[in-house]
């Protein structure tokens, strides 16, 4: 893992969605009650799943119940400090951009929540998602920039980590809801070029505060 000083000769900060910008809580809670079981127990099998690196969506077979469709509102979750960081990289002069997996309408969703961005993209959009290669050659081929220039930030190793580090993007991860606090114990979360606790702490390293 280095430090966060090292990562400022990147040019353009490109941003995974849930858990790293929003607060996916409300979201799990909403969809454990529609499909009739308790909160607890639907984050209890996730927790499991993710700890042993399974997919998280056979969290429905093992309680038993039909998956609800997905909500789509995300900006009445943000993470009190998504904003404030985006809006003190732009001015610090980095490109900004947000890409992940998500419905279509999120893009205008985050927009209208106050997000500024150059690139704001949703893998329903793009028909294709992470952790595919091409979804990463997406976002370098919108921003129109060399993979090295680029930091991806987000809270998962399999879709966000790795596969950016694969295409020679830099890499840091958020250590915040179950994948990012869990991914951040295994040992390949070396391969970050960071690990971060906070958004508050990666926009204070990227541009020298203290």
């Amino acid at each position: 893992m280095s430090e966060l000083h090292h990562l400022t000769d990147v040019r353009a900060v490109v941003f995974d969605v849930g858990e790293t910008l929003v607060d996916e809580t409300a979201q799990w809670t909403r969809a454990a009650r529609t499909a009739g079981v308790t909160p607890f127990a639907l984050l209890g099998v996730l927790g499991a799943l993710i700890e042993r690196g399974e997919d998280h969506r056979a969290a429905w077979r093992i309680l038993g119940v039909d998956p609800p469709k997905r909500g789509e509102q995300v900006g009445a979750d943000l993470y009190p400090d998504a904003l404030p960081c985006l809006a003190r990289l732009a001015e610090a002069g980095y490109r900004i951009g947000i890409a992940g997996n998500q419905p279509e309408v999120a893009e205008r969703e985050l927009r209208d929540a106050g997000f500024e961005a150059e690139l704001i993209a949703s893998s329903a959009a793009w028909g294709v998602a992470k952790p595919s290669t091409e979804f990463f050659t997406r976002v370098l081929r919108t921003l129109a920039v060399k993979p090295a220039d680029v930091l991806y930030v987000g809270d998962r190793l399999d879709n966000d980590i790795l596969p950016a580090r694969a295409l020679g993007m830099r890499t840091a991860l958020l250590r915040r809801g179950p994948w990012g606090y869990l991914h951040a114990r295994r040992p390949e979360a070396e391969h970050a070029d960071a690990v971060v606790g906070s958004l508050d702490e990666l926009a204070r390293g990227l541009t020298k505060e203290t």
